[in-house]
Formats: structure tokens, sequence, C-alpha cells
């Protein structure tokens, strides 16, 4: 029987405190290159969250199995088998965002976050945990790829989600869809995280001196 509040801080932990592009600076490849728009990040995001749940599933399952040894190729293998059925479901279904994503979605296999949370936890803990901290880790990641992808998208082309949103007056930021674009919203963002970081943790240090004065 899974210990309820160890899965809910197993879960949540991804989506703010340990966001995996925000905070653990992960995966930050295609959190650059696709998302010029908010659909790409969601796409991208959707495909990522089914590689890693479904990965961190068989891994939990199978850990005991696993000779130590060849743990990481089999890590691998398992990683690239979901990301082949995702690569071809979008192809098949969604062709115009598959073109779009291209090479980067058979690039999630490389992934640091994916093998890392394998490695990390889905490989040392139980089926409940480990689809709880994949699941978690999948929507923070998502999370921020659709902030990056929306912010570009607003100030590069006027949209959100392919839906107008200003004026014929308005001109649009072409940079910002543009690979400099990517690395300044980040750049932006993790400033911005960072501040509030610190300034949760300056907060937790007052109220721990008054409880001790």
């Amino acid at each position: 029987m899974a210990d309820q509040s160890k899965l809910y801080r197993e879960t949540v932990k991804g989506l703010w405190k340990e966001n995996p592009v925000f905070i653990q600076l992960l995966g930050l490849c295609p959190a650059l290159a696709v998302t010029n728009s908010a659909i790409n990040g969601v796409a991208m995001g959707g495909a990522t969250t089914f590689v890693l749940v479904g990965s961190s599933i068989l891994v939990s399952l199978f850990r005991n199995l696993i000779p130590k040894q060849v743990r990481i190729t089999s890590f691998i293998i398992t990683i690239a088998t979901f990301v082949t059925v995702a690569d071809l479901t979008l192809q098949a279904l969604l062709p115009a965002i598959h073109k779009e994503l291209g090479a980067f979605i058979a690039l999630i296999v490389v992934n640091c976050l994916i093998l890392g949370r394998q490695e990390a936890f889905a490989s040392r803990n139980k089926l409940p945990y480990a689809i709880g901290d994949a699941a978690g880790m999948s929507v923070g990641f998502t999370f921020a790829l659709v902030i990056l992808g929306g912010i570009r998208e607003i100030l590069g082309s006027g949209t959100l989600f392919g839906f107008p949103l200003f004026g014929e007056s308005f001109e649009p930021w072409v940079i910002m869809i543009l690979p400099p674009g990517g690395f300044l919203t980040l750049g932006v963002l993790l400033i911005i995280f960072a501040q509030f970081k610190k300034s949760r943790a300056r907060k937790a240090l007052v109220r721990l001196e008054k409880e001790a004065a």
C-alpha cells in the first residue's frame, strides 16, 4: 500500500519545487528548439509525458529483474521503444505538428530528464511512486514548454495557439520566434524563478528566526 503523503510529495515536486526546466535545467534542447509556438510546446510535452510515464512504469515493474551491469542499456531500449510509438502516432494523426517538431521527437531518446528519472527514481521505487514522479515531472516539463512557447508566440507572431490577439497595428518581434528569442525568454524566466525562490527562502528564514526568538 502506497504512503499517500509520500505519493503526493513525489507527484507535486516536479510541478514547481523541482521543475525540470526552470529549476533543474534539464531538457533544455527541446525547450529552446521547438517552443516558437504554444501548440508545439503542448505537442512536445505530450510526447515526452507518454515516453516518461510509459518507461517509468516498465522500469519500476522490472527493476528487480534488470541486471545492474546493463541497466542503462535497458533503460535506453525501453525509452526508445516508447519514442518510436510516439513518433509514429504523431506522424499518423498530426502530420503538421510532426513536421514542425521534426527530429526533436526522435531526440526524446537522449533527453537527460527521461533517462535521469529512470536511473534516479523509477529503478529504485515501487510502481505508484514511479508513476507519480513521472507524471509530476512530465506536467512540470510541459508547463515550462507551454510558457516558453506562449510568450514567444505572443511577442513573435501576435497570436496564441494560432488565434490572433492584437490588431493589424501590432508589429511582431520576429526575433522571438528565432533561436535568440528562445535563449532570451528562457533567461528572463530563469531570473524570475531564481528571484522567487530566493524570496521564499528569505521569508522562511525570517519565520524561523521569529519562532526561535
